[in-house]
């Protein structure tokens, strides 16, 4: 326990002199500083004739430049990064890894203080440390269905945009203008990649790899078809629309199908703790005995792992794709 009390101090401080760090560099803001230099030199067109300019974007993984090399050396970075972006946090990977590890430790740190229990310990150290990339995935999650959403109302805006003898990326314009996020503001990122000199066929097969919306391929690859071959755009992004709305529809039914056998995953999921706390007030010295007794422990470490194994299992069960 020393040496885990010694390795708690030695984390905390490190912890605190890398967040003092960025706080002080966030308020000294050298970037501001840079760019005030760089846009003075241009101004008196001198000092920055032997400056190299590089216009390629560069991968911001975290403010603290070890951290971002080390994540940058890694290619799942590119996956987390995309991830971040899908779910519109502003926030870099670094941040989020940083605030894994630190939970990881804490989690660790309460089983080995409450339970006295490496295994229980190791296990709350994992659900601990995952808890900010599962905040990321249920984040990213509600965003993308924000998106789904929005999809039909802004293929049927640009339809109507097409009827009215506007351009395929006038459609795009209103679109991007009307809606908000998440739906306007990739629509105006791709309308941005197309004002920049990429060609429309590209912009759009980009979205897709922005955006994980199944729905949104139809849209692309209609449009692109379309410019290929001809026909009436409009009169096909109508009928997606249309199509799209009853799937809605067909999903909304399928939900409350399966609304009892979510309530039983529910009723399931609470009885075990429920039973618990009644007993740690009808009968204190009973329950007690899963915390202080080794047998108990043990007991008590695979019931919960069985416990999260059946709320994946009922999650699967319950849940039916369209």
């Amino acid at each position: 326990m020393v040496i885990l009390t010694g390795l708690a101090i030695f984390i905390v401080i490190l912890l605190f002199i890398e967040g003092s760090f960025l706080v002080f560099r966030r308020m000294r803001n050298p970037e501001k500083k840079r760019v005030q230099m760089r846009l003075k030199a241009l101004s008196s067109a001198t000092g920055y004739e032997n400056q190299s300019i590089d216009i390629v974007r560069k991968s911001f993984l975290s403010e603290v430049p070890w951290l971002n090399r080390v994540l940058l050396s890694f290619r799942w970075t590119d996956r987390m990064h995309l991830l971040l972006d899908q779910a519109g946090i502003q926030r870099p990977l670094g941040f989020f890894i940083l605030l894994s590890l630190l939970l990881a430790f804490g989690g660790f740190l309460i089983g080995s203080r409450v339970f006295h229990n490496h295994l229980i310990s190791i296990l709350l150290a994992v659900i601990f440390g995952i808890s900010p990339f599962l905040y990321i995935l249920s984040k990213k999650n509600r965003r993308m269905q924000k998106f789904e959403r929005q999809l039909p109302d802004a293929m049927d805006l640009i339809a109507r945009a097409l009827k009215a003898g506007h351009a395929f990326s006038s459609g795009l314009k209103m679109v991007a203008d009307e809606f908000d996020d998440p739906l306007g503001t990739e629509f105006s990122k791709t309308l941005n990649e197309i004002n920049f000199g990429i060609s429309v066929p590209e912009a759009l097969k980009n979205l897709p790899n922005r955006v994980d919306c199944r729905e949104l391929n139809f849209f692309v690859i209609s449009v692109i078809l379309q410019r290929e071959t001809g026909g009436n755009l409009a009169e096909i992004l109508e009928n997606i629309a249309h199509l799209i709305r009853e799937r809605f529809k067909l999903q909304g039914y399928i939900r409350v199908l399966a609304s009892e056998g979510k309530l039983s995953a529910i009723v399931l999921i609470v009885i075990p703790f429920f039973v618990a706390f009644a007993l740690s007030i009808i009968n204190p010295e009973y329950i007690r005995t899963l915390i202080t007794e080794p047998i108990g422990k043990i007991m008590l470490f695979f019931a919960l792992l069985m416990m999260i194994i059946g709320i994946f299992t009922m999650r699967r069960m319950i849940k039916i794709e369209v």
